[in-house]
């Protein structure tokens, strides 16, 4: 059993779950910073040490045996010794090193990423990496260092915290809007095209928007890419439903129907237990929420600009997941 062997340094085991987590020797040499070749050696070298083979090889990459299932949760426990370790030392020091955020591509790429220089200039030591793109980050397996989502954790041993809600609207071009008769009701979206989401390809039940307007409104313009939405909407190809902090940016766009359509979602953060305490990611933490408490009115929608077309006085409620 491994269990009665020796593990090997944690040196070791950080290659064993580097290969674990991302099933390729080429994945976990990126992850790691080393070469695949580096990877390779030292498991065949964990391998002997614990005179067990802790993986199946095949075309397709490295899957977990028997063994490696069983030395799994000892070689986690030892990375979260040793990053509760660092983090505490680190916290002694000033605020350095590399912190990854893994955010909705609206979020990461108009809010967040106009703000974290905020802190890199005070911290010349901090260096932070934004991945914006609309798919789920895991923490337990390193992905990034903080998850901003659009609903609470649903992974374990996450610290997570509700940062806001946010408001969304439906919105046209001014050039799109003035050259159609004007949106006095919600019957009135049916008759024109909007641009939306590809729907089987949704990381996440709270950007399914348009089924909330009613079976006759459907995307003919799509894309996983909110900030592509964007863009099409300003070149006229049709109405989309936006964030209301995402439309601001964009003063070529109006709302329609502000005060009967809308939606409520909210964005949450959340932070693996290992690393609550470190000090950069507390530093980068701190900053997003504080940032997004001194926008609340962004993210509320307040003063947007709207369309000259009547309004009526039913209201879309919020998700029940916001």
């Amino acid at each position: 059993m491994v269990a009665r062997k020796t593990a090997g340094s944690w040196d070791d085991l950080r290659f064993f779950l580097a290969v674990a987590r991302t099933g390729t020797l080429s994945a976990a040499a990126a992850q790691t910073g080393t070469e695949h070749t580096t990877v390779g050696r030292r498991i065949r070298a964990l391998e002997e040490t614990l005179d067990t083979r802790l993986f199946h090889r095949s075309n397709v990459g490295y899957a977990l045996t028997e063994a490696g299932e069983e030395l799994l949760p000892a070689a986690e426990g030892m990375e979260s010794a040793f990053l509760s370790a660092s983090a505490a030392a680190e916290a002694a020091h000033t605020v350095s090193g590399t912190v990854r955020i893994g955010a909705p591509d609206g979020f990461g790429s108009v809010f967040l990423a106009a703000r974290m220089h905020k802190l890199t200039v005070r911290h010349p030591g901090l260096e932070v990496e934004i991945m914006a793109t609309a798919r789920i980050f895991s923490l337990s397996k390193r992905e990034a260092d903080i998850v901003v989502s659009l609903s609470p954790p649903q992974q374990a041993r996450v610290v997570a915290r509700r940062l806001t809600d946010y408001r969304l609207f439906v919105y046209g071009a001014d050039s799109y809007l003035a050259d159609r008769p004007p949106i006095r009701s919600q019957a009135d979206l049916e008759g024109h095209p909007f641009v939306g989401y590809i729907e089987d390809m949704l990381f996440t039940r709270e950007l399914n928007y348009l089924g909330a307007l009613g079976p006759a409104v459907a995307a003919r313009l799509r894309s996983t890419n909110l900030l592509a939405q964007v863009h099409a909407t300003l070149a006229g190809a049709g109405l989309c439903i936006l964030p209301a902090f995402i439309a601001a940016a964009h003063p070529g766009l109006r709302a329609v129907l502000p005060e009967a359509v809308s939606l409520t979602r909210a964005f949450h953060m959340h932070i693996h237990e290992d690393h609550r305490q470190a000090a950069h990611i507390r530093a980068v933490a701190a900053l997003i929420a504080g940032e997004v408490e001194a926008a609340r009115e962004l993210f509320a929608g307040t003063g947007i600009p709207a369309s000259s077309g009547g309004i009526v006085a039913t209201v879309i409620p919020p998700s029940s997941s916001s």
